[in-house]
């Protein structure tokens, strides 16, 4: 074997530790914030909190950013950051690999379940079955099933990739039957079987809760133990164990990946509506802002070159990287906020049935930087609005199949619709898609039963059954 030595010409940028800290600061919560600039103004001299009325007059309105006066007054501190355009822009590759690293780039604590089941995946799958993970979450609603028909996800994805469909549903195996069981699910039956098969060993009701769900659904529905024994052809008292192991599941599995929250949240932006308009501010509370103390960096400006002057330079080095940090957070978190607040005015004026089809990626063409910095910005922050108050991310939502509503749109029509009914005359799941057809939204029989499944909600016989007692009550 012979060895061959050759030249190669290439262009590579590395993380700096600054830069890392840029990245990092946007993706902290409020609270994790708050901790980080304490931390510094003990461990950093230099540091001091604005008071209020400085930072009010210091700062740019809400709506009317400048980066020319920024510059101005920064641009001597941070010569050596890289412009947000070169690790922002899409396709921008720092080792000539065509890759963005800073995804590679973890989001602790995040609110996200679906970046918390990604980030557990990360240590199991490789890069290209993370992607395709990422796909499928991508395409599941709130609750973890499949927004979409599961032959049809599976063939973008199979022209998205690259990929044998073999390989895809894979990956979706793997999540169906990973932690939390159940997710990207086509239907509960294939969430509560994925929950059934993860329970541990032993569990005596599980083949026959596995055959109830095979073959019983709507015998189960009715709570007819009867009916189900006789077409099992089990023993009654054995079909009511397996039942009750059934209820013992989780019909939303996203939902487990949820962390308990704290009881209470402090927005990170609020957005009112005033003079025919929409506008946004961040909050003081969850806004902390820095500066250098002017006298100390005046003195080290004429100190010499000591060993106890250079210490203190280079603390001012780091605080400088901080406030560049820090302003780069708040004008991320504010333009991308005003984006939202606008594809998603209908919503925050209609409710949740004016929510429109909006992704990371429309956001990130819109404000021109990268997906995932979009992510990190959106994830864990809150906005308080007339409305109430929402997690960023709850303003994305995947289109519909064939329709130019989002999922979630349609699953609060479902809901409004079912509200709406003759008590005595509870609407079936192919009249709601014909009601649904009229305003222009057609979407099939078993879409409306998987959204009437995901809000609880029983078929209509079973709410024609429960609303005779009360009108036979009413009658007496």
């Amino acid at each position: 074997m012979k060895a061959i030595q050759s030249a190669q010409l290439g262009q590579q940028l590395n993380l700096t530790p600054q830069l890392l800290q840029s990245i990092r600061l946007l993706q902290l919560n409020a609270q994790q914030l708050q901790l980080e600039v304490t931390r510094a103004l003990e461990l950093n001299p230099l540091l001091e909190l604005e008071e209020e009325a400085q930072a009010e007059a210091q700062a740019p309105a809400a709506g009317d950013v400048e980066p020319a006066a920024v510059a101005g007054v920064e641009t001597a501190a941070f010569d050596e950051l890289p412009e947000p355009s070169m690790w922002d822009v899409p396709g921008a590759s720092w080792s000539g690999e065509g890759e963005d690293r800073t995804q590679r780039i973890a989001e602790p604590g995040s609110s996200d379940p679906c970046v918390r089941v990604l980030q557990a995946l990360a240590l199991e799958l490789e890069p290209a079955e993370l992607e395709i993970a990422a796909f499928w979450l991508e395409h599941c609603d709130e609750s973890g099933y499949l927004e979409g028909e599961h032959s049809a996800l599976l063939l973008r994805a199979t022209a998205r990739f690259d990929v044998a469909a073999a390989r895809i549903e894979a990956v979706r195996q793997r999540l169906l039957h990973g932690e939390p069981a159940g997710l990207a699910a086509r239907d509960v039956g294939e969430c509560l079987q994925a929950q059934l098969a993860a329970l541990p060993a032993p569990c005596p009701g599980r083949p026959l809760a596995a055959r109830i769900l095979e073959s019983c659904v709507d015998a189960l529905a009715a709570h007819d133990h009867a009916a189900i024994a006789a077409r099992l052809d089990a023993d009654e008292a054995d079909v009511a164990e397996a039942v009750r192991l059934i209820l013992s599941l989780q019909p939303r599995p996203l939902q487990e990946a949820v962390e308990t929250a704290d009881g209470y949240v402090v927005p990170d932006v609020v957005a009112w509506h005033a003079d025919g308009q929409w506008r946004v501010a961040l909050n003081p509370a969850t806004a902390p802002r820095v500066a250098i103390n002017a006298g100390y960096e005046r003195a080290l400006a004429h100190a010499g070159d000591g060993e106890g002057a250079a210490a203190m330079r280079e603390l001012l080095q780091e605080a400088r990287w901080l406030t560049r940090g820090l302003s780069m957070r708040y004008e991320t978190l504010l333009r991308t906020t005003r984006v939202l607040v606008e594809r998603q005015a209908a919503f925050l004026a209609r409710g949740e049935e004016a929510i429109a089809p909006l992704t990371l990626k429309e956001v990130a063409d819109e404000i021109g930087m990268h997906e995932s910095t979009v992510s990190r910005i959106t994830s864990g922050k809150y906005i308080q609005t007339p409305r109430g108050t929402f997690e960023l991310k709850q303003f994305f939502a995947v289109r519909l199949e064939g329709a130019n509503v989002s999922g979630a749109a349609v699953r609060a029509m479902v809901k409004r619709l079912i509200e709406s009914e003759p008590p005595g005359r509870p609407l079936a799941d192919d009249a709601i898609a014909a009601l649904l057809a009229r305003q222009g939204v057609h979407i099939a029989r078993r879409t409306v039963a998987k959204y009437r499944e995901q809000l609880s909600i029983p078929t209509a016989r079973e709410r024609r059954r429960a609303a005779a007692p009360a009108a036979l009550a009413r009658a007496v």
